[in-house]
C-alpha cells in the first residue's frame, strides 16, 4: 500500500468525516474545545505534512506557544502568513502506519484543544 492509499484507508476508519481535496492532500474536520478545528494534511516528498488553525492572531502570548512546543513530540505551534495560531507538524512517509498516523493527528488535536482552552471562552 502506497502512502496516499494508507492515508485514505486511516482517514475512512475514523468518526470524524475526512475528504480528499486534492490528488495529495486531505481534510479532517472534528471539533476541538467546542469549535470546528481543520487538520489538513499534505504529501510533500517524503513528509506528511499536518496543520490546522487554532487560534486568531495576538490571542496568546508567544512565549506560552514555545513553551508548549518544547512538551509535544512530532506537532509545534506556528504562526500562519495571516498571523493565525497554527498546529502543525511532519512525519516521514517511510514510517507510515496507521498507529503513528493516529497518534499524530491525535497530538495535533490534543494540542490544539489545549491552546483553545487556555485562552478562547468555555
Amino acid at each position: 500500500m502506497d502512502a496516499r492509499e494508507s492515508i485514505e484507508h486511516h482517514l475512512s476508519t475514523l468518526e470524524a468525516g475526512a475528504e480528499r481535496i486534492e490528488p495529495e492532500r486531505w481534510r479532517l474536520v472534528t471539533e476541538s474545545a467546542g469549535y470546528p478545528l481543520a487538520i489538513e494534511l499534505e504529501l510533500r516528498g517524503p513528509l506528511v505534512r499536518a496543520e490546522a488553525a487554532v487560534l486568531p492572531p495576538e490571542a496568546i502570548e508567544p512565549r506560552q506557544l514555545l513553551f508548549w512546543n518544547g512538551q509535544a513530540p512530532l506537532v509545534c505551534f506556528a504562526e500562519n502568513r495571516a498571523g493565525e495560531v497554527i498546529v502543525c507538524g511532519e512525519i516521514p512517509v517511510a514510517a507510515l502506519d496507521g498507529e503513528l498516523l493516529d497518534r499524530f493527528l491525535g497530538l495535533l488535536h490534543a494540542s490544539a484543544t489545549r491552546a483553545r482552552q487556555f485562552v478562547l471562552p468555555g
